[in-house]
């Protein structure tokens, strides 16, 4: 990840956790700092030393598990940042995940860092309306088709796996389907929490199931 990247991807996520008003449902309210259980605050610590911010977004509901949260945390520290796929990629199929899982908050933090990062915008729409992106480059063409075909069917063809092996190598897919499996353990998470939106925000539309 570039240097210019981690500044955005800072900015946007502290500026997430300073001013938006986001409150988690009564399932799994968002815990005080002030009533953090010892092992809470060290988790709490952790997560601010690593990301820069203190906790926000579906880490707040993890916090009622602290060593969860922190497992999660360091997961996502490497396939976030520093996955063999890179973080333009990686974007595009954290936006697969969060609208496969019709997870909206996912959606709202990632849509504009994956703006940013390079994804284009009509790309972005397109899968928030379920519609397969036009336009899209080789790679991207590459890591949406893996990662649809592994939140549809749960498994993975010949052809999708010798196309993504071909261009990325058995590091990057190990990585991107460990992206795909980590940002749906978060949007898991956050969708059985009933976590909410921040004011300015849109829900994904809903599809049939």
């Amino acid at each position: 990840m570039t240097k210019r990247l981690q500044r955005l991807a800072a900015v946007a996520t502290a500026a997430l956790a300073t001013t938006c008003a986001v409150v988690a449902q009564e399932r799994l309210p968002t815990i005080p700092p002030a009533s953090y259980s010892p092992e809470q605050k060290q988790a709490a610590a952790d997560f601010e030393a690593a990301r820069k911010v203190p906790v926000f977004g579906p880490f707040e509901p993890l916090m009622h598990s602290p060593q969860v949260m922190s497992q999660a945390r360091a997961m996502g520290d490497y396939l976030r940042y520093k996955s063999a796929i890179g973080t333009t990629l990686s974007e595009l199929a954290i936006l697969v995940t969060a609208r496969e899982w019709t997870q909206d908050y996912e959606w709202y933090v990632h849509q504009p860092i994956a703006i940013k990062a390079g994804i284009k915008p009509a790309i972005a729409d397109a899968i928030a309306d379920g519609r397969r992106p036009e336009g899209m480059s080789d790679d991207e063409e590459i890591v949406y088709e893996f990662s649809t075909e592994l939140h549809r069917t749960k498994r993975i063809s010949d052809r999708t796996f010798a196309r993504a092996e071909k261009r990325f190598g058995k590091q990057g897919v190990v990585d991107l389907t460990g992206i795909n499996a980590y940002y749906t353990l978060l949007a898991m998470q956050l969708n059985m929490a009933q976590y909410g939106l921040p004011k300015d925000g849109k829900p994904l539309v809903r599809f049939p199931r």
